[in-house]
């Protein structure tokens, strides 16, 4: 039987990491984009072929998922012009996939704060930091009227192996000041989900009907509170925390605070009733107190 070639952007990174891996272990063949040495000694390492270069070069791009057969998704250009880039990005590699299974990279921050436990159909309402995804968004979903193949991954919070978000924002910053942020009373909870089972999301992704979105989200939805104090021990200052009002949060952290602040509970049955997704990492407060 041909083994099957998967192109991913975004390899290198955390998100990714995991994605190659899972994708390894089904013995699928995978191509990496790769804009430097180092990401392309990260993704060889891991069993990935990397391809020089970076998510502005739009031919490179076409010609990798026009020799794939299926793309995933997971770089983000942080420079000047990311929504831009993006859908540049996506509309290069969805030309190049043809009828072939296009991943694309969302959050469950462009909901907003949501009114108890919601699903991918509740009303969208993103902080500023995210807003520029809805439109990139709804312009890779539309390619299906077209023939296209694309699918929507949309990740809560990800956590585990002592990366992510909480790491970078509240672990590090709490183990140089002695105690871990915490934002308003603590009562907002985050939609949580671990590396590795976002990673296995991704993968059964490429099976998933063209145009479906997913709720990459455990179930596990966690006051920040209780989030915080875990990360307190990860940080070395157990039960050390610091409430910040939200705009106090804002000139620590930047626009990002925002969307830490929401409170988001959500539900992942779409993704485990279509496609089998099964979570298995579901003690989030016992991983991130280790750190």
């Amino acid at each position: 039987m041909r083994t099957l070639k998967v192109f991913i952007t975004g390899g290198s990174g955390y998100i990714g990491r995991s994605t190659i891996a899972a994708l390894i272990r089904r013995g699928i063949e995978v191509t990496a984009l790769a804009r430097s040495e180092p990401s392309a000694r990260t993704v060889s390492d891991l069993g990935a072929t990397p391809l020089a270069g970076a998510l502005t070069d739009t031919d490179v791009l076409r010609e990798a998922a026009d020799r794939a057969d299926g793309v995933i998704h997971l770089g983000v250009d942080y420079s000047e012009g990311t929504a831009d880039v993006d859908r540049a990005a996506a509309e290069a590699m969805l030309d190049g996939a043809g009828s072939r299974p296009y991943v694309h990279t969302g959050g469950v921050w462009v909901y907003g704060d949501t009114d108890g436990v919601v699903d991918e159909d509740a009303p969208l309402s993103p902080p500023g930091i995210t807003a520029w995804r809805l439109d990139n968004e709804k312009q890779v979903l539309a390619r299906t009227t077209a023939g296209a193949h694309p699918v929507v991954v949309m990740p809560g919070l990800v956590y585990g192996y002592s990366g992510g978000l909480a790491q970078s924002f509240f672990v590090e910053p709490g183990r140089a000041a002695g105690a871990v942020p915490c934002i308003g009373d603590g009562s907002a909870r985050w939609a949580l989900v671990h590396v590795d089972d976002i990673a296995e999301l991704y993968v059964l992704a490429l099976s998933a009907p063209a145009g479906a979105v997913y709720a990459g989200v455990s179930g596990q939805n966690l006051p920040l509170a209780d989030i915080a104090l875990a990360l307190s021990h990860a940080a070395g200052c157990p039960g050390r925390i610091d409430s910040l009002s939200l705009d106090e949060a804002l000139r620590q952290m930047g626009p990002i605070a925002e969307a830490f602040a929401l409170d988001q509970q959500f539900t992942g049955a779409r993704a485990r009733r279509e496609l089998g997704w099964t979570p298995t990492r579901l003690d989030a407060l016992a991983e991130l107190s280790r750190g």
